[in-house]
């Protein structure tokens, strides 16, 4: 089994939130606070420690008392140079990375990625919602590092494409479809500022 103290979660906040007119979505007000301080309340308990990937408004992120870490690529090249700055900051054997706009996140995320990789001996375990693979909410080993380095250095930039590199699994989490609901467009933010307790 692997221990939870073994696990840095990387709440990705890179991108530029283009369907969101701009607006850094990490940084939404949201049930009091931030959501990126949400995501990071909700998956705390579970890792023993928290990177957040930000290319924008790094002092406002650096505020929750984290590392916050750019991506090493410029331009902004997508979830896999996310992961990139997390496998080479992180200080544990795996990394389990989920985005800023997922407001529902599940007590054993963690926990179920970790047994899903375990149990198969995988360098990467992958959400599943039982429709289609959810595939920024994710655990790594850090040995994928070497050969993630070298797909992007070779021009990849699709995690879907990556993962089929190594030795990954899916793991079925069709019983909380919810855990994947996000944050992607003002009409979705304004929907869920308004659900009852936001």
């Amino acid at each position: 089994m692997i221990d939870q103290h073994d696990i840095t979660a990387l709440v990705l906040a890179g991108g530029k939130s283009r369907r969101m007119d701009g607006r850094d979505k990490g940084l939404l007000p949201f049930g009091g606070g931030l959501l990126v301080g949400h995501v990071i309340g909700q998956i705390r308990p579970q890792v023993g420690a928290v990177l957040i990937s930000a290319n924008r408004n790094q002092d406002e992120y650096g505020q929750f008392g984290f590392p916050v870490f750019a991506d090493p690529l410029d331009d902004f090249q997508g979830p896999l140079a996310g992961f990139l700055a997390g496998l080479e900051n992180m200080q544990t054997d795996y990394l389990l990375t989920l985005p800023c706009d997922g407001p529902v996140i599940a007590d054993d995320l963690a926990q179920r990625l970790a047994t899903g990789l375990s149990d198969a001996g995988a360098d990467i375990a992958v959400a599943h919602d039982g429709k289609r693979l959810q595939p920024v909410y994710a655990m790594l080993h850090r040995r994928v590092l070497p050969d993630l380095r070298l797909a992007l250095e070779q021009g990849e930039r699709k995690i879907d494409r990556w993962y089929p590199r190594n030795h990954w699994i899916t793991v079925d989490f069709s019983d909380i479809p919810e855990q994947f609901d996000n944050i992607n467009t003002p009409e979705d933010y304004a929907g869920v500022s308004q659900a009852p307790g936001i």
